[in-house]
């Protein structure tokens, strides 16, 4: 048995102690089976931990705390949704092109939330650790009540607009919703601390600014106080997340020098993948607000080069540098979201969700954010669209892209230093090519080839069939979506026409960006 601290009769326990009592004195080391038998996967991947009893959880929070402190949130934040939903408060958002951001983070974001708290739990099984354990589990319940405040806030909204109706079955289908689930299918096949690095660190520490700020910002700019309740709720947990993700990345580096080259190729890896996912935050803030917070660049100067920057200066002290191809990702802030959106523009008709041509108001917006790029390579193709739609031949593009066989984002991203060239990449694998959308995809793809010639690549399932058949009819079907109810052109849209008669306004009448 582990060491327990010695009776302190009537005295009050401290936190410290407390803690201690409730994680490392009921943990215990195994005798009629061996350790290594009963926790196989903390080794495998090469990290070496010579002491556990060094993990530092500095929250220490007891699980008695821990349901105290949920269940006042959890009272508050119903309270709040009920009054929202009593006093119908969908209809003081901007207006019904801000729902589209609650489709694309209800299929795309809240399934996420449920994939973490798996991982979490298995995770938790994993470690040998007790307090990594006990971190890991509450961290696993954590994830599950997102997922299930997330769903409950939001299933308001399907009550009266289109496309919210199936998202669960949407998110193992849809297209560009692969590109979430397989962030996380690789997270989850991976070893205990690569997945927490991935999650926890990459994802929770470095890239979830570029995430939950955004989206719950954007939503308090546009009336959506649902949204932001939820948000608030889970903010207090996204801290503590943070802090593992920072707490198990500093603990690996100091129990042996070997694990630094690993835990680098991680963060790198896991970088690239995250930024390559926030590709469709990126649009969501720059088009799909009615009312915008900030642009994604300025999202990104913040976040990241001047938050990122400073953790990786403090990490600089154990060896660890900046990711790699973050000077990539720099250099595409000033085009990512637009590269994204006429992307989403293109293939709207097979989307779970509306876009449009953006207003002059809000291109004038562009504009003043993006002076450098918007108006010489992106104004002119939507106001090319714009005289399309006013003609009656609103542009749709009817083919299929090819796809990047790593992020499984389309190959619609430019090279670094010319926004005029499509980025592409490629390798050979035992005879075979696969295509990439960029050097970063293409490195981590050649370090673990036999893992990712295994990606279920949309495209390439409906050219072969396996998605409900021939033609785009029968895709839609197999996806759940309504053609031109749940997609498509926003103007002329069912959403669009039900909210001028709910509200007596439409989108011209919102406030300015």
């Amino acid at each position: 048995m582990s060491a327990v601290p010695k009776n302190t009769g009537n005295k009050k326990l401290g936190l410290k102690e407390k803690y201690g009592m409730m994680t490392r004195g009921l943990g215990w080391d195994t005798t009629y089976q061996a350790m290594d038998d009963v926790f196989p996967y903390d080794q495998f991947e090469g990290i070496k931990i010579h002491d556990w009893d060094k993990w530092e959880d500095p929250f220490r929070l007891t699980m008695d705390a821990y349901w105290k402190f949920q269940g006042e949130k959890e009272k508050k934040l119903y309270a709040i949704i009920d009054a929202f939903a009593q006093n119908n408060g969908q209809f003081n958002v901007t207006d019904a092109r801000y729902i589209n951001t609650l489709k694309l983070f209800l299929t795309g974001v809240s399934p996420l939330e449920y994939a973490a708290h798996r991982g979490y739990a298995h995770v938790g099984r994993s470690f040998r650790g007790v307090s990594a354990r006990i971190a890991s589990q509450m961290q696993a319940i954590d994830e599950l009540r997102h997922a299930q405040t997330q769903v409950h806030t939001i299933s308001h909204y399907n009550k009266f607009f289109n496309g919210l109706h199936d998202f669960r079955h949407m998110h193992d289908r849809v297209w560009y919703l692969s590109v979430p689930k397989s962030y996380f299918e690789d997270a989850q096949s991976a070893g205990p601390f690569e997945f927490i690095t991935a999650i926890s660190f990459s994802f929770e520490y470095v890239l979830t600014n570029l995430l939950f700020m955004p989206f719950m910002s954007g939503a308090a700019y546009n009336g959506d106080m649902a949204t932001v309740t939820f948000g608030f709720s889970a903010q207090s947990d996204e801290s503590r997340h943070m802090t593992l993700g920072l707490e198990v990345v500093k603990f690996m580096l100091e129990q042996d020098p070997g694990n630094k080259d690993i835990v680098q190729k991680w963060i790198d890896k896991w970088f690239w993948r995250g930024y390559r996912l926030l590709a469709l935050v990126s649009m969501m803030m720059d088009y799909m607000l009615p009312k915008r917070v900030m642009s994604w660049q300025e999202a990104w100067e913040t976040y990241f080069e001047k938050n990122g920057g400073a953790l990786f200066e403090d990490l600089s002290r154990y060896g660890i540098r900046m990711p790699k191809y973050h000077e990539v990702a720099t250099a595409e802030k000033s085009r990512l979201s637009h590269e994204v959106w006429a992307t989403f523009y293109n293939y709207s008709h097979a989307a779970a969700f509306h876009t449009w041509v953006p207003e002059e108001s809000e291109l004038k917006w562009l504009s003043e954010k993006y002076p450098e790029t918007f108006d010489k390579h992106y104004r002119p193709r939507f106001e090319h669209w714009d005289a399309l739609q006013k003609e009656g031949k609103r542009w749709s593009n009817p083919g299929l892209p090819m796809l990047c066989q790593l992020c499984q984002v389309p190959t619609i991203f430019t090279e670094p230093d010319d926004p005029t060239t499509t980025c592409l990449r490629e390798t050979t694998y035992h005879g075979m090519k696969y295509h990439f959308c960029s050097d970063g995809c293409k490195d981590i793809f050649e370090n673990e080839p036999e893992k990712y010639v295994q990606s279920w690549l949309p495209v390439h399932q409906i050219f072969q069939g396996n998605c409900g058949g021939e033609g785009l009819e029968n895709v839609m079907k197999y996806y759940n979506i309504v053609p031109g109810q749940d997609n498509g052109e926003y103007m002329g849209s069912q959403d669009q026409t039900n909210w001028e008669q709910w509200t007596g306004r439409d989108h011209k009448d919102a406030p300015a960006a």
